[in-house]
C-alpha cells in the first residue's frame, strides 16, 4: 500500500493537470464523434484506470485521442444503433487486452508511417477547413457540420465561401494573433529564455 502513495507529492499535481486538459478533451471528442457526452467522460475514467492497474509502467499514455474522433463517427454511423457500437467497442478492448499480454505491439511496427501521418494529416486538413468560418467570425452554424455534405444542402468548401461574406474585423485579429502566438510559442527564442 505504502508504493502507492510514495510519489502522491508529484502524483497529485499531475493528476489535476490531466484532469484538466482530458475532460474538455473527452467531451470534445463525444460531441464531435456523435456520441453522448457522457460516454466520453466515462471512456475516459476507464481507460486511465483500467491503463494505470494493469500498464505496470511508471508513466503510461492513455486517454482521449483526437486522431480516433474521425473513425468513431464512421463507426456509429455504419452500425447505426449506438448500443452495437459499444459493443464493439467492448470487444475491440478485450482484443486489445489480449494482445497486450502476449506481447503483441511489435505488429504496431508493420504498419508504416506515412499512413499514420497521412491519417493524421487528413484530420487536420478537415479541422483547419470546418474551423476557417469560426476564424473569420461567421458562426451561423455554432456547432459546425462534422461531414463534407452537410445537413443543409451545402458542403465544406461552400460554407467556406459563405462565411467569406461575413467576415469579421475583431475575429480575423484574435485569431491571427492566437495562430502567431502558436508559431512564435515553439521557436528557440522562447524555450530558451527562462522569463518567456
Amino acid at each position: 500500500m505504502k508504493k502507492y502513495f510514495q510519489h502522491a507529492g508529484s502524483d497529485l499535481p499531475a493528476s489535476i493537470v490531466v484532469l484538466l486538459v482530458a475532460l474538455p478533451l473527452c467531451l470534445g471528442i463525444a460531441l464531435g464523434s456523435g456520441a453522448p457526452l457522457f460516454s466520453g467522460i466515462i471512456a475516459g475514467m476507464v481507460g486511465g484506470i483500467v491503463i494505470g492497474i494493469l500498464s505496470g509502467s511508471q508513466l503510461s499514455v492513455s486517454g482521449p485521442a483526437a486522431g480516433l474522433t474521425v473513425i468513431v463517427a464512421g463507426a456509429i454511423l455504419k452500425l447505426q444503433v449506438y448500443e452495437a457500437f459499444l459493443l464493439a467497442v467492448v470487444i475491440a478492448g478485450i482484443i486489445q487486452l489480449l494482445l497486450g499480454f502476449l506481447k503483441a505491439g511489435v505488429i504496431g511496427d508493420y504498419v508504416p508511417n506515412s499512413v499514420i501521418k497521412g491519417m493524421l494529416a487528413a484530420i487536420g486538413f478537415i479541422l483547419i477547413l470546418k474551423q476557417f468560418p469560426h476564424l473569420v467570425g461567421y458562426d451561423a452554424d455554432f456547432a459546425g457540420d462534422e461531414t463534407f455534405k452537410q445537413h443543409d444542402q451545402k458542403n465544406t468548401f461552400s460554407g467556406i465561401f459563405r462565411a467569406i461574406e461575413f467576415v469579421t474585423p475583431p475575429a480575423i485579429i484574435i485569431g491571427a494573433v492566437s495562430l502567431l502566438i502558436l508559431t512564435i510559442w515553439e521557436r528557440k527564442f522562447i524555450k530558451t529564455n527562462k522569463v518567456l
